[in-house]
């Protein structure tokens, strides 16, 4: 019996244009709403026409990337003509290919519904689960009951099926190769950062989510991520249809990583090193990497005009009330650097940052979290965690002298820093100096560095519990 039904499968198999064997298959996902899906299959061809057709693919394909090759005899296959069906079945379809024809009408009565009629009519008409049927010489307004069919039409199908008419000038079995792209698939980068007691160390684990909504399940495939700003052009209308850790990003001896990095093109891909199922309407998650007391710094920054600038034009140049106003906060950043030396050092995708703290009783607390850019190796990631509680800023305008004949204008600042702290700390104030970009530090009570056209940042001490005034005059010429 077992024997008598392998050879049936196998004989549906090949009237399909199919032979029993698996194919492989490979996913890569794109962070834009972009998958592309590659797979081999064995076809069995007789010399000459053929048709073949796959009924498992993704509901939003786009038709017009399908690629169909023959890898056993690339020559010797022709694609004459390929077609996508996704007219999938539905109760307004079916009923549509019925108007006009004779359907039953299935309702039980009685009690419990212990007894079944059928009544037998001609469909006339039906709309949004309403219809009109014509029985015994007499026409029913949305008679009670459940449609029944005979069989299903011709040209609808359940499932979306690619078809191909080939030409094949060599008969047998051909292994080929079928690729598409799809939307509905989507990844993204998480990261949870764990800061030690004194916040100069961080335990890092990266994490990959995969949203698969492209309609179609794809088993046991090699995952590929792609991490970049992959440029599209407009695209035709489709239609529509946190655990263990692993091993550092640097090498580690005790555990192979799951995926592996390499460039690609101008964009960085990340290879699964393990097949995995990506089910419809799934979102799975994956440890990417993991980095343990990798350095950190954690910064005061104090901007206190930020925002100044962006409405800048002439008459603002000129405005003395313009860029007065200021706002006290203290921002807290952590900064660590995307090398191999700081036990890191992969290239790391754009995604979420989130960062916790032991307290004193040993549980995790929630201090902040940040969005992060694709950041190469060898590159400084700085995370906002939020203000500081115990760190105040004050900004002032303390002068102000212009003479538009000579075209000059002078002003001068005073910042003061409160550190309510327990210890001492550093504060980077940041100044913009945002009226031209032609000027002059006369007067500065600290060091400065310049950071751009228009921008320079003072490095200042405040001792705990005291008090550091920033003191700076800036000439403008023009």
């Amino acid at each position: 019996m077992k024997t008598r039904m392998t050879v049936a499968v196998a004989a549906l198999c090949a009237a399909a244009g199919l032979t029993s064997g698996a194919g492989a298959m490979e996913v890569t996902v794109y962070n834009q709403n972009l998958g592309l899906v590659t797979e081999t299959r064995s076809f069995a061809l007789k010399s000459g026409a053929n048709d073949i057709k796959v009924n498992d693919v993704a509901a939003q394909i786009d038709p017009t990337s399908v690629h169909f090759k023959s890898l056993t005899a690339p020559d010797a296959v022709t694609v004459v003509e390929q077609n996508f069906e996704y007219d999938l079945i539905n109760q307004d379809k079916l009923l549509e290919k019925y108007l006009g024809k004779e359907i039953e009408l299935e309702r039980f009565l009685g009690v419990g519904g212990d007894r079944r009629e059928v009544v037998k009519g001609t469909l006339l008409s039906h709309r949004g689960g309403s219809k009109v049927i014509q029985a015994n010489g007499k026409i029913y307004l949305n008679p009670p009951g459940n449609p029944v069919l005979p069989e299903l039409p011709e040209g609808l199908i359940s499932k979306p099926t690619l078809l191909w008419q080939l030409a094949a000038r060599k008969g047998g079995t051909h292994s080929c190769e079928i690729s598409y792209l799809t939307a509905g698939m989507g990844w993204h980068a998480d990261y949870v950062l764990s800061l030690s007691p004194k916040d100069d160390a961080i335990d890092l684990n990266a994490w990959v989510t995969i949203d698969n909504n492209s309609g179609a399940t794809y088993k046991d495939a090699r995952l590929k991520l792609v991490a970049g700003d992959v440029h599209r052009a407009q695209p035709p209308m489709a239609p529509m249809a946190m655990a263990g850790r692993m091993a550092s990003m640097a090498e580690s001896a005790d555990a192979a990583p799951q995926f592996r990095e390499n460039a690609f093109f101008e964009y960085h891909m990340y290879t699964l090193q393990r097949p995995t199922t990506l089910k419809e309407s799934e979102t799975k998650q994956i440890e990417m990497a993991s980095a343990q007391e990798a350095p950190v710094k954690k910064l005061f920054i104090y901007d206190g005009a930020s925002g100044y600038g962006a409405d800048y034009n002439e008459y603002t140049r000129s405005d003395p009330n313009y860029g007065i106003a200021g706002q006290k906060k203290v921002w807290v950043m952590l900064e660590f650097k995307n090398s191999k030396d700081n036990k890191l050092g992969m290239p790391l995708p754009a995604g979420r940052i989130r960062v916790y703290k032991k307290q004193d009783d040993g549980a995790l607390g929630f201090v902040g979290e940040d969005n992060i850019d694709h950041t190469p190796k060898d590159e400084k990631v700085r995370v906002r965690m939020g203000n500081a509680f115990d760190v105040v800023g004050e900004r002032k305008r303390s002068n102000f002298l212009s003479d538009a004949r000579k075209r000059w204008f002078e002003e001068s600042f005073e910042i003061k820093l409160r550190n309510h702290k327990s210890e001492d700390i550093t504060v980077r104030v940041v100044e913009h100096l945002y009226r031209w970009n032609q000027w002059k530090l006369t007067e500065n009570s600290h060091d400065f560095k310049k950071k751009d056209a228009q921008t320079v940042e003072f490095e200042v001490p405040v001792k705990k519990d005291g008090e550091t005034v920033v003191t700076y005059t800036v000439k403008y010429s023009w």
